[in-house]
């Protein structure tokens, strides 16, 4: 049929998508189509087989979850669907039938978190998207339903991702099943992991974790299918990968990271190095793996070998084998001749080798160059050349290898190996798939082998599934012919085939290659079709499988099936001194190997090489012999009949390209993958039948369109006959079954076009409707417009008109009066100027005459001024000449006198030589040269005085002298100053003139200054009006600032607030998740407690007793807070031995056990006296009615309290002896006096000596007391004794000799009453002592955290900041302390300023009650006058709001008010909150009374009876509800009369007047607080178990809507139906279900508040179930659904209303809901639209988005698939936004709760007890 739509080969693409152009007609040999791209094509039939080219899908049915819901299922379908929903929705996993397919994306995906599990379990492996682990729960849930063993087989070629899925399944089981017990055995399953890949797996060119053996995993289950243990087989270990690697591959991971690793101290000795630096390591060439660090590979390793048990010794030889390993591939050989050869002298690697496996070097030497014949007749030894010893070490290396594998997986066995029972199990099968490669070996024949065994296994389930369903539904049932691989299995292990004859060439001495692969072609060939051999080769064979023909060369295959090592090596190995290296090769059994007997009774499969039994010689002989090929077969067969035992389920791993890149399809690759793995041959098993199978209900739903209104009957089967026979009329394309239709292939896409058309044909009705009534609005909405705009336009004309006239006389006007203005303007400034020019002229002439005299005049001074300067210049020249001349001649003759000095200086030395003996006429000459001396001193003398008579005479001269020159000089001056005079007058003309020029240069530079100032002038008064408008519009702005400032503070002031009160939240979310936690483990250590009661009542039936007159809930309590004060003890005594450990360990430790023994027997103490006080009592009651056995009862007494007088004579003497040993050997940090643990040690010994003293008084008095009683009460006659009270008293009265005995047991009956009150004040004291007891040791537990975070903190800080930081802690503590000081202080002030108040008011009633009765009575009628009876006048009693009952009643009080109290009826009948109101009224009287026991007492039964109830019935709405508005009631009663300010506002005069007075009860208020904290976790579990199952079918899968959104196919695995069927849940169940909540809590009287935040957390569970689905169901994300969601979202916003829940914030929890449904709604194709998705969905993160646009799945043809550009654009737009990575929502979060203070306005004194409560034992006062 023209433009049908069909799939062509291609040899590219494989097949390529093509339209028809015109109809195909019977006899056309070609076909004319158009592909994809628009280019025509011919297509020619093939004229032999005249097949049409397969049909294309309708687009609505591409990209399903199921291939079998493909109408048309064919190869072309099946991978153009897959390629779909890969590249892209990026979903990995489809459905095929029965079978997982799982596409590796080689990208890490966010879809295996904790949360995704918890979303898939529980859940119909329909219900969800496909999944590993919807297989998984799907095999879990049917081992526990069906009670059978499951499988699960995951195939596939490397590189395809089998490894991660079976470690994804096994950490489901982990997650969901956990483990039977404490071991965590679950840990251990998933830790092997670790160590398997290290051991078994290596890169690969297709896979950088490539398994390189097979496995099964048998993870077993105990009958409560929990986890106890696994058992792990292997298969057919690549052994030659130890010696060789092709290109750009590794060995075995676990090399390399011991390379990694050589530089730990650890592995020093190991004398490793690079793996560059061994031969097995580095032939790869790729020793490193991207993004892979081996050292960090290693020490996971190691740690998954430690927590599977195995200890770092076996650890340690592990690696020293595997180094080993390294160093034998290093020994190198060198040639003697062709056929020997030797190693080098002391060769290193050689040496290293025997050093880590402890043999001698010598003999290892020489066994590998040589080897041993055996003959009939005698043993030679024989060397072996360099190419067979190169050979037998490789050999060697790979041996030691596998027996190392095999040691190390039953070490991984044993680990695993549970005793517990096994029930079920499940197996986890990862095996390698199809293989076939350019060059196949025997590693592939085996691989292969294995896959046709497991394609028949599949092929058979696959053909069974088929006919259950065909007969369950009752349809004809005709054979469907599918593929056998029969043949092929016969081919290679039946008799004669292809192992057999391996195996028998194998035992031929001279058996090769060649001679077995010509009995291959003499036996097969031409024999059977399946066996071919090539055109080109004599050493091949080809063999035909189920995917395809694989060529196998049979070179190596002899070699590889032998596996020979030589028998003098492994000897050497087995007498190593090195005691792990012998075990390997222990043939009979294993030393250490934990697995050799099995835990399940079953017979473990082989390994490859397995390892012969221990038997007879002859029978090892023969197992040793067996090949690799019979163990493999053996193991195979052992592994297929597991498989059939169980029901298996099917993951087949396609790898999508060799290149690893993430999301990139390769349709070739996956064809080959999908032939191979047999997922074509389900879909055709599948289409050769009825593939499309339909419910009646669904097909009813889905085509209802197609029906017309009389068709349809009340019955839905008959009316789909009836439809359908009218719709196909060929009736073989379908078949009716029971409860679904069976369409043929292709029907169902003929059924998708009838809808199709007809809903075409219906929008074309109502588009043309539509745009006719449009366009009729559209024509009257313009013709108003246009009349509209005609009125506008005359009027606008009209009015421009009248504007012009105005306008032109205005202008005339104008023009006048402003020609006029121009003209007068003109003249006064021609005026003006004339003006001005004269009056400069003028003044300019003057100032020139001025100017010229001033000139003359200062000219003649400058004349006279200068001629003076001349003239003394001139003089002062000459006077320095005659100076200068001067010196110069008196130098000159100064030089002369020194020349004649010098030369008689230089005579009168020679004389002296020449004349020596002149000294006396020398020294006659110095007589008269000082003779002359003295004459020359009276010559100086006159020679002064006349000096000074000619220096006056001299200076008289020299002034007259002066005189003279001085008038000289004025001549001379007078002379110059004229001519200076002449000279300046010159001068000052000249600047007259220059003056004058200058001014007509400043008068022009003025006038040019003014103008450009005037101009200047215009410029600023314009540049300041702009700067005006400027300044406006910046304080416009400014303004406008400041508001966008003041907005923005206050936004961040919000949002601040607003994160604030999240801060909040967080913490007040942990303290009560801390809270819940606490709560749990208290119910955990109840019911051990209960357990341990239960064992111990069952070991010791015989000596169990009861305590009458203790409550249960008493004893309970006091036992409880004993244990929890002997756990307090230790962890309080630890706070010092952490800051002291080395002095202070061994004391404390002693010292914890020795307290916890005291308190034990302190305990023991108090039962012990409780029971006395029993009998006790019950000795006062059995007085009277058994007197007969006193006698007994009272020695049996005296002997226990002899008893218990030397219990505590023990207990005193070890109190001291504990109390010595603290003073004498403690450490002195903690012995001193000051030291926290010293004090809290001594004072609870001193408490307890005490305690023991006064115990020991009263067992001193009582034993004294009863002594007497029994020598009293003996008596004479043994018939006649201890009778009944009454009979005594009488026998006294009568018998007055007996006088002694009625005295004695009158004094009994005092001494006993005594008794009774000193035991009842004794235990009051010591509960009081406990208490404060208790109350020191949470303060002391408090402290002892502190210190530890100080010291955790501390630790990490150097020295310095450590003693500063130590000392800013102290500070911070004495504040505290000194601060809890003053708050005490301040309470007892108050305390005693209220007791003061209360005297003065009592002192004052009693003063009036005096006084009013002194008045009334005189005092003589008080004397006188007789009493006479008064009839007094009856008032009504005012009560006081109190409740008064009796110690004794207490248990009964809280039994009937709490324990047996059903809420139904008083919620219905009774006021709101009555317990609550009771139980504070009861409260009140025991404060009224002061009674701190009684108020203590109460509080603690009633807090201890709620937890019962609440554990008792935890799971009942009602009762959860009833208490926790019960408990906020009791918690707002104590703040409201709890005397506080804060609390008494709303407080009435007279509940003022009820507040308590005596006791402080803040510390019950934050119990009560946690209380209500975990009755409201509870109250929400129990609704969210409630809610769960409504959810998905109301929100989801209910149509509220019927029609808006069709069924669509859902192939194999059907979905949970939508319609509204008997027993499913509807939105109407989900909003009855909220009324019935609601009106509960309502009539429970819960505080408004209380029920909004409940409100809000069933809201927000709803949203999150519905969207965690919702992204998890690809059927659920189209356009139809979203609107079916904001209809139910509606609804719910509509309950909100009704019931005024609106601002409780349920609305906003809805948000991420709210907006995933109109993210389905909105257009999603343009930048515009995807601006508006990522505004829009502000609540949801970016891996929501994406994934709702990547599953969104039209369901009608109109509707459009999200393309993929856009997805990117979204995320290129959203790649800035912070958000949480996590793809679901926490549906498990509960929203911190809080308690608002709630005030009751009831007066406590109306409060009417009603009778059906049971509690006529209380009064009211």
């Amino acid at each position: 049929m023209q433009f049908a739509r069909v799939w062509i080969p291609d040899p590219e693409e494989v097949w390529r998508s093509a339209e028809l152009l015109r109809d195909y007609r019977p006899g056309d040999k070609a076909l004319l189509l158009r592909l994809e791209e628009g280019k025509d094509l011919e297509y020619r039939l093939d004229p032999k087989t005249k097949e049409l080219p397969h049909l294309r899908n309708p687009d609505i049915l591409v990209g399903e979850n199921d291939l079998t819901a493909l109408s048309y299922l064919h190869e072309p379908a099946v991978l153009h669907n897959l390629r779909v929903r890969f590249i892209d929705s990026k979903l990995i996993y489809t459905y095929c039938g029965i079978v997982l397919v799982a596409i590796n994306p080689y990208e890490q995906l966010p879809i295996y978190g904790e949360d995704i599990i918890n979303a898939y379990s529980g859940q119909n492996m329909g219900d969800m998207d496909p999944h590993i682990f919807a297989v998984a729960e799907e095999a879990y849930k049917q081992m526990a339903r069906d009670e059978r063993n499951q499988s699960i087989i995951v195939s596939g070629e490397s590189g395809a991702g089998k490894t991660v899925s079976a470690k994804y399944a096994m950490r489901y089981f982990a997650t969901v099943s956990g483990s039977a017990s404490e071991a965590n055995v679950e840990e251990k399953v998933l830790a092997s992991n670790p160590i398997m890949e290290s051991i078994g797996n290596a890169k690969t060119t297709r896979n950088d974790n490539s398994s390189r053996f097979g496995k099964y995993i048998e993870i077993g289950f105990d009958k409560r299918y929990r986890i106890i243990g696994a058992n792990m087989r292997t298969y057919l270990l690549e052994k030659s990968r130890v010696v060789f690697q092709a290109e750009e591959e590794r060995n075995y991971h676990i090399f390399y990271q011991l390379c990694a690793s050589a530089k730990s101290p650890e592995f020093k000795m190991l004398r490793l190095g690079t793996a560059d630096s061994f031969h097995y390591t580095k032939q790869g060439g790729s020793p490193v793996i991207e993004g892979v660090d081996d050292a960090k590979e290693m020490a996971h390793t190691r740690q998954a070998c430690s927590l599977l048990g195995i200890s770092e010794s076996y650890q340690m030889g592990i690696f020293r084998i595997l180094a080993g390993i390294l160093h034998l591939g290093n020994v190198g050989f060198t040639s003697r001749d062709s056929d020997s050869c030797t190693i080098p002298p002391k060769h290193e690697p050689l040496s290293i080798f025997c050093d880590l496996m402890g043999v001698d070097y010598e003999e290892m030497c020489h066994w590998l160059c040589h080897r041993k014949l055996a003959t009939a007749a005698e043993t030679y030894i024989k060397p072996i050349s360099k190419l067979q010893a190169t050979n037998a070490r490789d050999a060697l290396a790979k041996h030691i290898y596998a027996k190392l594998f095999n040691w190390i997986v039953d070490h991984v066995n044993q680990a695993l190996h549970s005793a517990v029972k096994q029930h079920s199990f499940i197996g986890v099968l990862d095996i390698y798939g199809f293989e076939t490669f350019e060059i196949n070996s025997f590693e592939q024949f085996c691989i292969n082998y294995a896959n046709e065994k497991l394609q028949q296994q599949f092929n058979m389930h696959v053909f069974k599934l088929e006919q259950e369903e065909y007969m369950k539904e009752q349809i004809p049932w005709t054979l469907i012919d599918f593929y056998d691989n029969q043949p092929c299995i016969n081919l290679i292990e039946s008799k004669l085939g292809i192992l057999d004859l391996l195996d028998e060439e194998c035992k031929m001495p001279k058996g090769t290659d060649d001679t077995w692969a010509q009995k291959l072609y003499n036996t097969h060939l031409n024999k059977c079709a399946l066996f071919e051999k090539p055109r080109l080769s004599n050493k091949a064979f080809i063999i035909q499988h189920f995917a395809d023909k694989v060529e196998y060369q049979c070179e190596g295959f002899l070699e590889k099936n032998k596996d020979t090592v030589f028998e003098e090596q492994i000897q050497v190995l087995k007498s190593s001194k090195f005691k792990m290296l012998p075990e390997l090769f222990q043939d009979d059994e294993k030393a250490i190997s934990p697995t050799s007997a099995m835990s399940s009774g079953r017979t473990p499969l082989s390994r490859a090489p397995s390892k012969p039994t221990k038997g007879r010689p002859g029978q090892m002989a023969k197992e040793h012999k067996k090949t690799v090929g019979h163990q493999f077969r053996n193991s195979l067969h052992l592994l297929m009949e597991t498989l059939n035992a169980t029901t298996p389920h099917y993951v087949r791993c396609i790898k999508p390209n060799d290149f690893k890149f993430p999301f990139t399809f390769d349709e070739k690759r996956a064809v080959q993958q999908l032939r191979a793995c047999g997922v074509l041959e389900t879909i055709r098993i599948s289409a050769a039948g009825f593939p499309s199978r339909w419910t009646y209900q669904e097909f009813f739903s889905r085509y209802r369109v197609l029906m017309k209104q009389k068709d349809v009957l009340g019955d839905r089967k008959q009316t789909c006959k009836n439809v359908l026979e009218k719709l196909i009329l060929d009736k073989d394309k379908y078949q009716f079954g029971k409860t679904k239709i069976f369409f043929r292939a292709g029907q169902v896409a003929y059924l998708e076009k009838l809808r199709a058309d007809k809903l075409r044909a219906a929008c074309i009705r109502i588009q043309k409707t539509i745009r006719g009534w449009l366009l009729r609005k559209k024509y009257l909405r313009m013709q108003r417009a246009a009349v509209t705009v005609q009125r506008y336009v005359r009027g606008y004309q009209a009015r421009c008109y009248v504007k012009f006239l105005r306008r032109t006389k205005a202008a005339t006007a104008v023009q006048k009066y402003w020609r006029m203005y121009v003209i007068r303007r003109r003249y006064k400034m021609k005026q003006a100027a004339t003006l001005v020019l004269q009056a400069y002229l003028r003044g300019y002439l003057a100032r020139n005459r001025y100017h010229k005299m001033l000139r003359e005049h200062k000219a003649v001074i400058i004349q006279k001024w200068v001629r003076g300067w001349l003239a003394r210049t001139r003089y002062s020249r000459c006077l320095h000449a005659i100076i200068y001349l001067q010196c110069c001649f008196r130098r000159m003759m100064a030089k002369r006198e020194l020349k004649k000095l010098k030369i008689e200086a230089r005579s009168v030395e020679r004389y002296k030589k020449l004349h020596i003996g002149m000294e006396n006429k020398i020294m006659q000459l110095q007589r008269k040269v000082d003779e002359q001396n003295k004459d020359y001193k009276c010559l100086m003398e006159k020679l002064t005085s006349l000096e000074g008579t000619y220096n006056s005479e001299t200076e008289k001269l020299r002034s007259d002298l002066e005189r003279l020159q001085l008038s000289e000089e004025e001549a001379k001056v007078a002379t110059g100053r004229v001519l200076s005079l002449q000279e300046e007058l010159a001068k000052l003309r000249k600047d007259l003139e220059q003056t004058r020029s200058e001014k007509k240069s400043i008068e022009e530079r003025a006038d040019k200054y003014k103008q450009e100032t005037e101009q200047l002038v215009s410029n600023l008064k314009d540049e300041n009006t702009l700067l005006k408008q400027e300044k406006e519009s910046l304080n416009l702005l400014i303004v406008e600032q400041a508001k966008e400032m003041t907005e923005t503070m206050e936004k961040k002031l919000v949002e601040e607030t607003k994160q604030l009160e999240l801060d909040l939240n967080d913490e007040r979310l942990r303290y009560q998740n801390l809270l819940n936690e606490f709560s749990r483990l208290e119910e955990r250590y109840d019911d051990l407690k209960e357990e341990m009661t239960l064992m111990m009542n069952v070991s010791k039936p015989g000596h169990k007793r009861t305590d009458s007159t203790h409550s249960s809930n008493e004893s309970e309590y006091t036992f409880s807070s004993e244990i929890a004060e002997t756990e307090d003890v230790p962890s309080r005594m630890e706070e010092p031995s952490e800051k002291k450990v080395p002095l202070d360990m061994s004391l404390f430790l002693k010292l914890q056990k020795r307290v916890t023994e005291l308190e034990q027997e302190k305990q023991v103490m108090q039962d012990e006296l409780d029971r006395k006080e029993e009998l006790v009592l019950r000795s006062k009651a059995k007085e009277e009615e058994r007197p007969q056995i006193r006698g007994a009862e009272l020695e049996y007494e005296s002997l226990k309290r002899q008893e218990l007088e030397s219990e505590n004579k023990k207990l005193k003497n070890e109190l001291n002896e504990l109390r010595k040993a603290l003073s004498e050997k403690g450490a002195p940090e903690v012995t001193a006096p000051g030291a926290p643990a010293y004090r809290v040690l001594m004072e609870q010994l001193t408490s307890v000596s005490e305690e023991l003293d006064v115990r020991k008084e009263e067992v001193l008095i009582l034993r004294s007391q009863l002594v007497s009683q029994k020598e009293a009460v003996q008596p004479k006659d043994d018939k006649n004794t201890m009778t009944d009270s009454t009979i005594l008293l009488e026998d006294v009265q009568k018998l007055k000799d007996k006088g002694e005995i009625a005295q004695a047991y009158i004094g009994l009956k005092e001494t006993n009453r005594l008794l009774e009150s000193q035991l009842q004040s004794q235990k009051r004291s010591h509960e009081n002592e406990a208490e404060a007891l208790r109350g020191e040791i949470q303060s002391l537990k408090e402290e002892n955290n502190r210190q530890q975070q100080l010291l955790a903190q501390n630790l990490q800080l150097p020295p310095e900041a450590r003693i500063e930081a130590s000392l800013q802690h102290e500070i911070t503590r004495l504040t505290n302390e000194n601060l809890d000081l003053m708050e005490q202080l301040e309470k007892q002030d108050k305390t005693v300023r209220k007791l003061k108040k209360q005297l003065k008011v009592f002192a004052k009633k009693i003063g009036e009650l005096e006084v009013g009765q002194m008045e009334n009575i005189s005092p003589g009628q008080i004397i006188d006058e007789p009493i006479r009876p008064v009839n007094i006048p009856r008032k009504e009693k005012d009560f006081q709001g109190m409740l008064e009952y009796k110690k004794e009643d207490e248990q009964k009080l809280v039994k009937n008010l709490i324990l047996e109290l059903k809420p139904r009826g008083v919620a219905v009948n009774l006021i709101p909150g009555l317990p609550a109101y009771i139980l504070f009224m009861c409260v009140r009287h025991a404060d009224y009374l002061n009674d701190d026991q009684k108020v203590r007492s109460l509080l603690t039964s009633t807090i201890n009876s709620i937890k019962k109830v609440l554990k008792k019935r935890g799971d009942d709405f009602e009762t959860v509800s009833f208490w926790l508005s019960n408990t906020c009631r009791f918690l707002h009663c104590l703040k409201q009369y709890s005397g506080e300010e804060g609390f008494m506002k709303h407080n009435t005069s007279r509940q003022n007047e009820h507040c308590l007075t005596n006791f402080d009860l803040a510390e019950y208020r934050q119990v009560l607080s946690d209380l209500a904290i975990q009755i409201y976790q509870q109250l929400v579990r129990v609704l969210e178990n409630i809610l769960q199952p409504m959810i998905v079918s109301g929100m989801l899968e209910h149509e509220t809507i019927q029609g808006v959104s069709g069924v669509k196919p859902t192939g194999l695995r059907k979905r949970t139906s939508s319609i509204a069927d008997e027993g499913t849940y509807t939105l109407d169940s989900i909003l009855r279900q909220l009324n019935s909540f609601h009106s509960v809590m309502c009539q429970h009287g819960m505080d408004p508040e209380l029920i909004k935040q409940v409100a809000k957390q069933m809201f927000y569970i709803v949203g999150a179930v519905t969207l965690n689905n919702l992204l998890l169901r690809k059927d659920m994300c189209s356009w139809s659904k979203g609107m079916q969601i904001r209809y139910n979202v509606s609804q719910l916003e509509e309950w909100l209303r009704d019931k005024n829940l609106m601002n409780s914030g349920a609305k906003e929890t809805l948000e991420p809901l709210i907006q995933a449904a109109q993210l389905l709604q909105v257009k999603k194709k343009t930048d515009d639209d995807a601006e508006a998705i990522c505004c829009m969905c502000n609540a949801l993160t970016t891996a929501q988005i994406v994934k709702v646009l990547n599953l969104y799945t039209p369901v009608n043809e109109f509707e459009e698939r999200v393309s993929v550009s856009f997805i990117r654009t979204i995320q290129m737009r959203l790649r800035d936004r912070k958000d949480s990575p996590q793809l679901l929502m926490d549906a498990k979060h509960i929203f911190p709760v809080t308690f608002p203070f709630n005030p009751s306005s009831l007066a406590l004194e109306t409060i009417q007890i009603p009778a059906s409560l049971g509690l006529g034992f209380i009064s009211r006062v």
